[in-house]
Order: C-alpha cells, then sequence, then structure tokens
C-alpha cells in the first residue's frame, strides 16, 4: 500500500470497505445486474451504465497487448469489457465481496487479475490505461487529487475518473438521502467542485493535461469524467 496515503483516505477507504462488505453488498449485486430495482435505484443504474459506455468509449477499441487498471472495480462490467478488447485488466476493490461477485460473474477465458485492495498499491505495477470510476466519489478534492497522483505516475496513456460535482441537484438529493433508514444509505457522497479540482490538478500532476470531459445525470446519479493525459 502506498506509504504516503492521508490519513482522511485511509479512514474513509476503510468506512467504504465496511459498507460494501458488511452493508450493501447484496444491493449493489442487484444494482449491477438485471434484476428489478426501485425507482429511484434504477436511475442510478441507468446513469451508471451510461457512464461506463462513455469512459469505454475513451478507450481503444482495440486494446491487444495493454495493460489496464479498473480502480475500484465493484462488479467487474467495465473490466470486462476492457479485457474482451484484448487488455490485460488488474481489477481491484476494496469490497471482496464485490470482487467475489466480480469473479463469478466474469466468462472464462478473459484476462483478469482480480484483487481485493487498495488502487493505490504500487505492487500493483504500471499501466498503460487507468480507470477509476465512481470510486473517488466518497473522497474530498485533497485525497482525489492524492490518488490521481499516484495512479498518473504509473500510467502512459489515460487516467479517466468520476468525481461528484457540487450541483444544487446533488446537494439536495444527497441531503434527501440522510432520511433513508440507515441500513440502506452509502458513506456520504462529497460533492466537489469541478473549477477546484481542475487548479489542484494543475498543480499536483503538471506534467499531465485534461483532455476530454462530461457530466451524466440521471435521477439520483450524478457524476463528472475527467480523462487525464500523461504527458
Amino acid at each position: 500500500m502506498a506509504s504516503n496515503c492521508p490519513s482522511s483516505y485511509a479512514d474513509r477507504r476503510g468506512r467504504l470497505e465496511d459498507y460494501f462488505d458488511r452493508t450493501a453488498s447484496k444491493t449493489w449485486e442487484r444494482l449491477t445486474s438485471d434484476a428489478p430495482v426501485s425507482g429511484i435505484r434504477a436511475t442510478v443504474r441507468a446513469g451508471r451504465n451510461r457512464m461506463r459506455d462513455t469512459l469505454l468509449s475513451w478507450l481503444p477499441t482495440d486494446m491487444t497487448g495493454l495493460r489496464l487498471l479498473d480502480a475500484g472495480c465493484g462488479t467487474g462490467a467495465l473490466a470486462v469489457e476492457a479485457a474482451r478488447r484484448g487488455a490485460c485488466v488488474v481489477a481491484i476493490d476494496v469490497a471482496g465481496s464485490l470482487v467475489s461477485v466480480a469473479r463469478d460473474r466474469a466468462p472464462a477465458g478473459l484476462a483478469i487479475d482480480w484483487r481485493v485492495g487498495d488502487m493505490l498499491d504500487p505492487a500493483l505495477g504500471h499501466f498503460d490505461h487507468v480507470v477509476a470510476m465512481d470510486s473517488l466519489i466518497h473522497y474530498a478534492s485533497s485525497d482525489i487529487v492524492t490518488v490521481v497522483q499516484g495512479l498518473i505516475e504509473r500510467t502512459s496513456g489515460s487516467l479517466l475518473f468520476t468525481f461528484a460535482p457540487a450541483t444544487r441537484p446533488l446537494v439536495v438529493m444527497h441531503a434527501a438521502g440522510k432520511l433513508f433508514p440507515r441500513a440502506d444509505r452509502a458513506p456520504a457522497i462529497e460533492p466537489v467542485r469541478e473549477r477546484l479540482l481542475r487548479t489542484l490538478l494543475s498543480h499536483a500532476v503538471p506534467h499531465a493535461r485534461i483532455a476530454r470531459d462530461t457530466r451524466i445525470a440521471s435521477g439520483f446519479y450524478t457524476s463528472h469524467a475527467l480523462e487525464l493525459r500523461a504527458a
């Protein structure tokens, strides 16, 4: 595990591990399947599907011989698609229960190395591309920058990641989410100001540049994607 991780990042990572493994494993297994879900969760599912398709469209169609890190792989849909394009994928998540679901769902014969652990572990090695889809939405701006610094140093091509933008609807919906039963809540999403994040990134990783970006809003799902290209 990276030795320079701030305590705030480590603390939040631990709470995410606890939430997904002990509280929400079955919920997320259902959400990421084709099973019927509630109206609110249906909007989240639709938004996540659109975001995943967008990030995949930013990756090469032919990834033969390329190495990709799925940083926060969840139940593995993006990792599977990248492997189908020929990539050698390392798919890692802090939640062992979700990695187990991903491993069970994945078709046989794909080059995917499923891992349980920290996306910043330097032992994972170097990659051509890194994707962190919705695995940073629970972190403050400073911690997002720390993660991006750690990952871009080991990336020769692109780093694609998403964050929760500080929009009025997201703030309102996040407040409404606190009314849900405690057992049904995720750790708090951290709304991040896009302009601030871009400024912090420009200082922290001056050797990289922001290329494409997009924002997807679907009911209770709002997420903003940035493509960072290594120099």
